[in-house]
């Protein structure tokens, strides 16, 4: 069963910048997809950004030029490094290894998901 922990969420103040890790600690991801999703109070869970097993990539809208996602598939870490915060991205960042190997905007292609790390932006 594929393990997925999250870290490097925290409280910022806005403008400054963050930089979130997910760990495969089964080393079963390297062939899929992945992706960041995060949720709000109140809301449901969004589509942030993803990336294929080939390392083609995908954004969200509202963080397009803001984030920045990566991975390095030998070591199973993929990362989020978040740029310019805003308070409105303030929410439990969660990572998620798709079904296939390219990813996915839809939560439903994904199986697998880590407990999620808290990112708190203050004005």
């Amino acid at each position: 069963q594929v393990q997925l922990v999250e870290s490097g969420g925290g409280l910022v103040q806005a403008g400054t910048s963050l930089r979130l890790s997910c760990q495969d600690s089964r080393r079963t991801s390297s062939n899929n997809g992945m992706a960041w999703f995060r949720q709000a109070p109140g809301k449901e869970r969004e589509f942030v950004a993803g990336i294929s097993w080939n390392g083609a990539t995908g954004y969200a809208d509202a963080v397009k030029d803001r984030f920045t996602i990566s991975r390095d598939r030998y070591a199973n870490i993929m990362s989020l490094q978040m740029n310019s915060l805003k308070p409105e991205d303030t929410a439990t960042y969660y990572c998620a290894t798709a079904l296939r190997a390219g990813f996915s905007r839809a939560r439903s292609d994904y199986r697998y998901w880590g407990q999620g790390t808290q990112v708190t932006v203050s004005s």
